[in-house]
């Protein structure tokens, strides 16, 4: 049997994250914070419960500040450590801790050429293995890591895994889309994919969440993949390439998504998050109430 280990993540992080401009124009938007951890973090800690062993990070220009979170900062501590802070210095214990239990490496993707081009910009440090795609936008918590279950669907079939989960008939059209044959419990054949269509073009309420494990042969494809869509080279079509000559399968994953991606969907995100922490609960409540009566009495 071949070698189906997934070893390696690859973190997409070079975007410019215009959405959410002006505070992305000098701060990477995978460094904004929901509650008090970024949004890059929670995926690398996903990666490391699914059993990753070493991270890579494609990143772009400005954005050391990914590079300096996963690093210590000497001076943080010692003036921490001067003014007997061990609370606050075993928070940033946790967050080193990160790096010790996976390689962080990091690679420069030179132009703004999409996510495919992104992916393929880390093929070397790939080696020619099957590997995980985590775009750190997507949020998804569980008791399971939904990297965890997409790589033991991997491990199974030996295909390319999707993450999937049915969406709305008024958001079919924000995202890819899989076709599908066969299914097997939250397991699918994939027959093809389609970027973002109309609902009524749709060929099911599938929509592709961002984590991926992608077989060598992907990785081969980008090679030759033409610009697509917003003339960038698109994962997905080098993915839909690969159907005929190998399998694709897709797996409904089980966890809580948090989109935050938009201003609305981190705004909601935060809140949502906040409301699950013991710590803060009950203060946002009140702080909930206090902004809808206010909302009430303006209206």
């Amino acid at each position: 049997m071949p070698q189906r280990r997934v070893r390696r993540a690859i973190f997409p992080a070079a975007g410019l994250g215009t959405r959410f401009l002006p505070i992305t124009k000098a701060q990477p938007k995978e460094m904004l914070p929901l509650v008090d951890k970024p949004t890059i973090q929670y995926g690398v800690e996903e990666a490391i419960a699914a059993g990753i062993e070493q991270v890579i990070m494609v990143t772009g220009g400005g954005k050391r500040a990914i590079v300096d979170h996963f690093d210590r900062s000497l001076d943080l501590e010692f003036y921490l450590r001067e003014r007997d802070r061990a609370d606050l210095l075993q928070i940033l214990a946790e967050v080193d801790a990160l790096s010790d239990r996976v390689d962080l490496n990091y690679v420069q993707q030179r132009q703004p050429l999409g996510l495919g081009h992104a992916v393929w910009t880390a093929r070397r440090l790939v080696e020619g293995e099957a590997c995980a795609v985590l775009l750190a936008d997507d949020v998804i918590l569980g008791t399971v890591p939904v990297l965890k279950q997409l790589i033991d669907a991997h491990v199974e079939t030996g295909a390319t895994v999707l993450a999937v989960r049915r969406v709305a008939p008024d958001e079919v059209s924000r995202y890819g889309i899989v076709a599908t044959g066969v299914r097997n419990g939250r397991l699918h054949e994939v027959l093809d994919t389609v970027e973002k269509p109309p609902l009524k073009e749709a060929p099911s309420d599938l929509a592709i969440f961002g984590r991926y494990v992608l077989t060598p042969e992907v990785l081969t494809a980008l090679d030759s993949t033409d610009p697509g869509a917003g003339r960038e080279i698109q994962l997905t079509d080098a993915i839909k390439s690969t159907i005929a000559g190998g399998r694709v399968v897709a797996v409904e994953f089980e966890g809580e998504y948090y989109d935050t991606g938009t201003i609305a969907g981190y705004l909601k995100s935060n809140l949502a998050l906040a409301l699950q922490r013991d710590d803060l609960r009950e203060e946002m409540l009140a702080v909930i109430r206090e902004l809808v009566s206010s909302a009430e009495v303006r209206a």
